[in-house]
């Protein structure tokens, strides 16, 4: 072990194939020509002029006064349009001074006492909203701006890491909402009976006590904490403590079943310390502990709750049934989140690189219909295999690595690794201590001096270690490990260093690891529900001396639940084909002997091959079958390109991109300068070849493009071809199929009136990489009332915020004041055009949102909204539904019979369409479980969809079988789909923005896109940086105005 003086410190493809492969009756709404003229919108485009004045007032009232968020306070000093909108230049007026913003949100004022809520919509409760003060920004025209930090920043930790809400509006509490009640139980569908992985938990009837636990010195460490208090209790149990076996979460708080013998009292306790290296005595450290009474928590309140009696979930109580169950746990297992591993509690299997994979399980409490529910369900993640260092980076660097020096990259992948791992020495005999690796010495080991006296003299490493220790360092090339801070740093050799057992890998999988982990997770569903039983009767609930003490019950048997089947809908294609109507089976049907609803036109198209070692004739053989077809599935397809299909290098794409590109244009005639479609061919591993060709084509050139992959150029299937021409198809326009419900208008609360549908979604940088931004990604229906074809806007946003900054903006521009835009401005406008109507009533579908961020997210997107419509019309307050769409959870349905062939599919999971709204899901609010899709492999995962907004007054029927249907939807492929299609859209476009960022800010690397986005519950990292509220990030480059209009991102 080398201690380094301060005064001496050293000088410091994405694969393309899974890109590629009855409502409140309002006035009517004003047609004609309204949004005109729009000073405020998006490149001040609009559709007309000022228009007549709008025949429809602001909301009544009693509405204001009752039925929405506000209160009666003073009105707001806010206007949602200046002055200039009122005389002519915006929509043809703004807000009045006492108008609401939005539908009774209040803007400014203080509190005021609202009326009893009307239970069936959300209502808030007494608190001051606030707006934060606009400030100007960079007018964007398109699909991307710089973030506007708005607001305190918040943290949310969640299992993907550190997510920054800024709100505009902040409640007092989070009590401020409520979320609309359920509005009954749906009926339709064949009635069946399913299992879901949710064990009934009886309340206790026990006196709960919380205390406030100090311990001094203040240690960081839970681990360290727990040891305290294990310490403490093993010797005071009896004495003092009355008895009692307390729960404790590591940190602040500790629970008693009933009261402790004292109000305060103060504990000395005296922990050694394992990680000892100085002589054979081992290091004591002493801690006082100083126990406190805080209050009790109340089960009452939780047991109102569950019976529906009481609005608010008593999060204190549910936390405190949470510790007492993961006590134990705790104290056997490596806890991660809400799981826990250990090698025992499955095969350990390896990764790649030197990381390996550990079996665990998932568990937490929550509150049900049918009470307390504890849900138990399998895990796996990837741990740091306990190699020698040594072998630890063979394995990373996949070669010999003392065969030849280590490269630049080699210690950047080194360190990178190998930052904050925990290590111990093997040097020294039974004196293992421990320490952490903070980076890698820029010198070799042989290279390495130190001070060893106050005179300066100096000693190698090197001849340090064979004197002292008696050990020769054989890889004397490599740089040692740098442990400790960056005051005092200690260096140590690799080869003496051991990593430590039992270390979670935090860091970015590679596509090769998430394969093989996906590997090790996949379960047939008989298989994942016997585990899970297995789970919990080993860990043995009824003998769990913390459960026993506080009284907690826990049933051994899987939840018995009702679920209904929802049909499939009928889907309509073009008369045309032999086939005008299909009818799925089980989730899928095909393209034999259908047509596309609405072919699109490829009139000039050309393709580009950088597959090396590939002839010409096959490429050529392969467009033509590709543009046959195309043609056979009714697209109008030219069979010949504009220009002959081209080989170039990889090397030069931009400049090969932009030569074809410009050879096309000037084939084409001056009344028609743009090229329909290019066609791409690639090699399998391509590196990021392919996000820099996206990135070129839909921000520079504006051509949409289809990619192919080297395996399917030479295989050439028709099930291959037919699914590409299905992606290409609505790239340029043309729609698949569409519901036939939709065109005979029976589609409840979307046929009656002009409907648009909203797909958002946000993706967050991988772990590790503190500096990348966040993606917003926000789509919309363009068709009504077919509800087909989306337009989607992406906008970069500050790293690992979750609110979509950019769905409302106001900037100044010197010349005509305060100017109106965002996100969806642009999708109403644009909207407005497809269909020569103003949506009447918004759906709004958000996916990736957290329980925790529920009334954060709320409350800014819904107000942002509110912003937009209003900033288009006076008055203009379309009806709005938000729902949180989640895919991130541990809730598995399984068949209640595995063996009976009519009730699950070919995978062995229950069937497609299959819904749950009782017994599991909320005690009152409004959500359900839905199962849309067939299996393939694994277990099927449902979706669970949670309203927290619904002016529209759905019913569960109506929003339930809308949802099922919208997954038949999906433009990409002939089977119906696991999440809502505007959602799903909304997380590929996030997803394809992450190609537009620049390449040092890029994670275009080697994972998949199935993998980055949904795949395999591989969690990534809480980041440990928080960017700064008004760090400024780089925007996206924009769209191009063509490829906007399309579905670029299919």
């Amino acid at each position: 072990m080398v201690r380094k003086r301060r005064t001496d410190l050293p000088g410091s493809s994405e694969g393309s194939e899974s890109q590629e492969a009855s409502g409140e009756q309002r006035p009517p709404m004003q047609g004609g020509r309204g949004w005109g003229q729009q000073r405020g919108g998006y490149r001040g485009r609009g559709a007309g002029g000022r228009g007549p004045t709008p025949q429809y007032q602001a909301a009544p009232h009693d509405y204001q006064q009752g039925r929405g968020m506000g209160g009666r306070g003073p009105q707001p000093q806010y206007q949602a349009a200046p002055p200039e909108h009122q005389q002519g230049r915006g929509a043809g007026g703004g807000y009045q001074q006492g108008a609401m913003m939005g539908r009774g949100i209040p803007i400014t004022g203080p509190p005021s006492r609202p009326p009893a809520p009307d239970l069936n919509q959300a209502t808030q409760s007494i608190y001051t909203a606030r707006v934060a003060p606009q400030r100007p920004v960079v007018p964007s025209t398109g699909s991307s701006s710089s973030s506007q930090s708005q607001g305190p920043v918040e943290e949310i930790s969640s299992q993907l890491g550190e997510v920054t809400l800024q709100p505009q509006i902040q409640p007092a509490s989070s009590k401020s909402v409520r979320f609309p009640r359920r509005p009954g139980q749906g009926s339709n569908g064949t009635r069946c009976m399913v299992k879901a992985n949710h064990f009934f938990a009886e309340l206790p009837n026990k006196d709960f006590h919380q205390y406030d636990v100090t311990i001094t010195p203040d240690v960081t460490s839970r681990g360290v904490n727990r040891a305290v208090i294990h310490q403490l209790v093993k010797l005071y149990r009896e004495s003092h403590l009355g008895k009692r076996l307390p729960a404790y979460d590591g940190r602040k708080s500790l629970y008693t079943a009933g009261p402790l013998p004292f109000v305060s009292k103060e504990f000395k306790i005296t922990l050694v310390d394992e990680e000892d290296g100085h002589g054979s005595t081992r290091r004591e450290r002493d801690f006082k502990v100083v126990i406190k009474f805080a209050a009790r928590a109340d089960l009452h309140h939780l047991d109102m709750f569950l019976r529906g009696r009481q609005p608010d979930a008593p999060q204190e109580a549910l936390q405190v049934l949470d510790i007492v169950l993961r006590e134990l746990p705790t104290s056997r297992y490596c806890p991660v989140g809400r799981s826990f591993y250990a090698p025992g509690l499955g095969r350990r299997q390896p990764l790649g690189d030197g990381l390996e994979s550990w079996r665990g399980f998932y568990q937490s409490i929550r509150p049900t219909q049918m009470g307390l529910s504890l849900n138990i369900d399998m895990s796996s993640t990837a741990f740091i295999e306990p190699l020698l260092v040594i072998d630890f980076v063979t394995q990373l660097l996949n070669r010999d690595a003392t065969a030849r020096p280590l490269s630049d990259s080699d210690r950047v992948k080194i360190k990178k690794a190998l930052r904050g791992v925990k290590v111990e020495v093997t040097h020294r005999g039974n004196m293992r201590r421990k320490y952490r690796i903070s980076g890698l010495t820029s010198q070799a080991t042989q290279e390495l001096t130190f001070p060893v006296d106050d005179r300066g003299t100096m000693k190698s490493v090197v001849e340090y270690f064979r004197e002292t220790y008696g050990f020769v360092i054989q890889h004397t090339q490599w740089p040692c490990l740098q442990v400790g801070n960056a005051q005092r740093p200690n260096y140590l050799p690799m080869e003496v260093c051991k990593i430590v057992e039992g270390q979670r890998y935090s860091k970015r999988l590679n596509e090769k690891q998430i394969t093989a982990l996906l590997k090790v997770t996949c379960q047939r569903p008989n298989e994942r529900e016997n585990d899970i039983l297995q789970t919990v009767k080993h860990n043995n609930y009824a003998n769990d001396p913390y459960a026993v003490e506080f009284g907690l019950k826990i049933s051994d048997r899987l939840a018995q639940v009702e679920a209904r089947v929802l049909p499939p809908p009928w889907l309509k294609y073009h008369d045309s084909g032999r086939e005008k109507d299909c009818l799925p089976q089980v989730g899928q049907w095909n393209m034999v002997n259908k047509r596309m609803v609405n072919g699109g036109r490829v009139n000039s198209w050309t393709c580009i091959n950088f597959i090396r070692n590939i002839q010409d004739a096959n490429a050529r053989n392969f467009c033509r079958e590709l543009a046959a077809m195309c043609a056979a599935s009714g697209m109008e397809f030219n069979p010949e390109p504009i220009v002959p299909l081209y080989t170039g290098r990889a090397d030069q794409l931009e400049r090969v991109l932009k030569a074809r590109y410009h050879e096309a244009i000037s084939k084409l005639p001056p009344e028609r300068k743009e090229l329909d479609l290019l066609i791409v061919l690639l090699p399998d591993n391509n590196g990021s070849l392919y996000g820099d060709l996206k990135r070129i084509c839909e921000t520079e050139l504006g051509i949409v493009s289809q990619c192919c992959l080297q395996k399917h150029v030479y295989r050439m299937s028709k099930q291959y071809l037919a699914n590409v021409a299905l992606k290409i198809n609505v790239k340029v326009g043309g729609r698949n199929t569409v519901l036939r419900d939709a065109l005979s208008g029976r589609i409840p609360l979307v046929c009656d009136r002009p409907t648009i549908i909203f797909g958002a979604d946000v993706t967050h940088p991988h772990p590790g990489e503190d500096s990348s931004p966040s993606i917003a990604a926000v789509v919309a229906s363009q068709d009504w009332p077919e509800i087909t074809k989306y337009a989607g806007l992406v906008s970069a946003q500050a790293h690992r915020q979750e609110l979509i900054q950019d769905l409302y903006k106001t900037w100044q521009d010197p010349a005509k004041g305060t100017m109106h835009g965002g996100m969806i401005k642009e999708l109403l406008i644009s909207f407005r055009k497809a269909t020569g109507q103003k949506p009447q009533r918004i759906i709004f579908y958000r996916d990736g949102v957290s329980e925790g961020q529920f009334y954060q997210v709320l409350l800014y997107e819904l107000d942002a909204i509110r912003k937009a419509c209003a900033s288009l019309e006076p008055n203009y307050q379309p009806t709005v539904t938000f729902v949180v769409v989640q895919k991130r959870h541990h809730t598995r349905l399984f068949a209640s019979n595995h063996n009976d062939r009519n009730s699950v599919d070919r995978s062995g999971n229950i069937l497609p369409g299959t819904v749950v709204d009782s017994k599991i899901c909320h005690p009152t609010e409004f959500d359900f479980y839905l199962c849309s899709h067939a299996g393939i492999q694994g277990t099927s995962r449902p979706a669970h969809y949670h309203v927290l907004w619904d002016e529209n007054k759905f019913t569960a029927d109506a929003l339930q079988t809308l949802t099922n249907n919208l997954c038949y939807t999906y433009a990409r492929c002939t089977r119906s789909v696991s999440i809502v299609p505007p959602a799903y859209y909304a997380h590929l476009a996030a997803f394809r923005a992450r190609f537009y960022m620049e390449p040092e800010t890029s994670d275009s690397g080697s994972m998949s896109s199935a993998a980055a986005g949904r795949g395999g519950g591989v969690s990534g990292a809480r980041s440990s940086r928080v960017p700064s509220a008004n760090s400024a990030v780089r925007p996206l480059p924009q769209l191009r105005e063509n490829v906007k209009r399309v579905m670029f991102y299919c």
